[in-house]
């Protein structure tokens, strides 16, 4: 070996003695050693104490909650719906759809109706040539609605008492809801009834005009009739529909709307607004209905809840703990 490396290897051997003996001088007592540990141990609790309290939080600024469309309210006393859910059928209302005939046999010469057409009462539907009278005269519209059928054709023979036409007013609907069981038992005309077409979670609200006395034959159901108005005419007869007949109203102590609810790891929580702050309040909840749910631990009356758009507090939140993680 050359002389260099030789004494070069010589002053790190000489390096390491020395460390290792200022070591052993330096090295504290066993009980201070575990004295450290302890210190150590409690700090690393309240840091992962600190850092699940973060975890649970985010801040965001009310400008950007605003542009976000994030809305709280106060949570505080409410009143929770004992509803039952049922479907039925929109129909026409009796004594609202009319059967047009013709009055004398003939060949419909004209047509000025087809279906789906609204028309006024006294308006021309078609003329016909009478074979009796060997004069044309006009059938009309006996109501004001909209063309359901019409079952004539040009220059076919029209036969009297035959309907050409079937006309309904639809301004105002009967909507048949089928109730099974023991729920009739709670039905009675007044109460409040939402109707919502199928896959829609709003509709309007109308209430329970009877009971209808029989049953369904098919179905052996009992049917109960709402009214809706359909002045625009988006419901149709013959549609399938959902309803919620609110049976009774309960009061509750605390209660915040089911838009305010979230699910974080497996606990029912609501986040609470504090200046900027956002923090998740795990919940003991109670009844709910389609709207509200009632609180019984978790949170105080007054509290800022979020009741818009909670889904973007969770999410900037698991964002944050996602981000502590790494």
């Amino acid at each position: 070996m050359k002389p260099e490396l030789l004494l070069a290897a010589g002053l790190l051997a000489l390096t390491l003695s020395a460390c290792g003996k200022d070591d052993a001088r330096a090295a504290p007592p066993a009980d201070a050693k575990a004295a450290h540990a302890d210190e150590a141990g409690a700090g690393h609790d309240e840091g992962a104490a600190d850092h699940e309290e973060q975890a649970e939080s985010t801040t965001i600024p009310a400008a950007i909650a605003r542009q976000s469309g994030i809305v709280v309210a106060a949570a505080g006393p409410g009143t929770i719906a004992d509803e039952h859910e049922v479907q039925g059928l929109v129909t026409p209302l009796e004594g609202r759809v009319a059967r047009v005939t013709a009055r004398y046999p003939g060949p419909v010469r004209t047509l000025r109706a087809n279906v789906g057409d609204r028309v006024r009462a006294g308006q021309t539907l078609a003329t016909i040539d009478s074979n009796l009278s060997l004069t044309t005269y006009a059938i009309a519209a006996p109501i004001s609605g909209v063309v359901l059928a019409r079952n004539a054709a040009f220059g076919e023979v029209a036969t009297e008492g035959t309907a050409l036409f079937e006309i309904a007013d639809l301004s105002t609907l009967w909507v048949d809801l089928h109730v099974f069981g023991a729920d009739a038992s709670h039905l009675r005309p007044g109460l409040p009834v939402t109707v919502m077409r199928m896959g829609e979670d709003s509709g309007v609200a109308t209430t329970l005009d009877r009971i209808l006395p029989g049953t369904a034959t098919a179905s052996q159901s009992t049917v109960a009739r709402a009214s809706i108005a359909n002045a625009d005419g988006l419901w149709r007869p013959g549609s399938a529909v959902r309803a919620r007949v609110t049976v009774e109203l309960q009061p509750v102590a605390l209660a915040v709307p089911l838009s305010a609810l979230q699910r974080m790891d497996e606990r029912d929580v609501v986040f609470v607004r504090e200046g900027e702050r956002y923090s998740a309040r795990p919940l003991r909840i109670g009844r709910r209905d389609a709207r509200r749910m009632e609180v019984i631990s978790g949170l105080k009356a007054g509290e800022q809840v979020v009741v818009e758009q909670s889904f973007l507090i969770k999410a900037d939140i698991e964002k944050s703990g996602a981000a502590h993680e790494h």
